[in-house]
């Protein structure tokens, strides 16, 4: 069976970079050595390996990677610090319109 990972790496300039590989070991290589010049972190090295998630199934991982870099950068640190208190009060909804918030929530 194979296995996917969803990965966040922290580049040399604080940004995070994720993605997704069905090795992980190989492609963290592959970012620290530079070997895609065209990859986003080709310039910004040396890179960290934060955070990696494991999935057997391929859509899975998919899935995640396209939820996590639709994240903010405060809600990846949350998750790569495994503060899940914090990173639940980061994903709820803070506009008025929200139902915590509304005027008839002031009871």
């Amino acid at each position: 069976m194979c296995q996917y990972y969803v990965y966040i790496l922290k580049c040399a300039d604080d940004s995070y970079y994720t993605r997704i590989t069905n090795d992980v070991a190989r492609r963290f290589e592959e970012h620290q050595l530079g070997k895609h010049k065209d990859c986003y972190t080709f310039k910004k090295r040396p890179v960290k390996m934060e955070f990696y998630q494991e999935f057997n199934d391929v859509l899975q991982a998919i899935f995640y990677e396209k939820k996590l870099k639709g994240w903010s950068r405060a809600k990846k640190k949350a998750l790569i610090e495994g503060d899940f208190d914090r990173l639940q009060i980061l994903a709820e909804c803070r506009n008025a319109t929200h139902y915590k918030y509304g005027p008839d929530n002031g009871k």
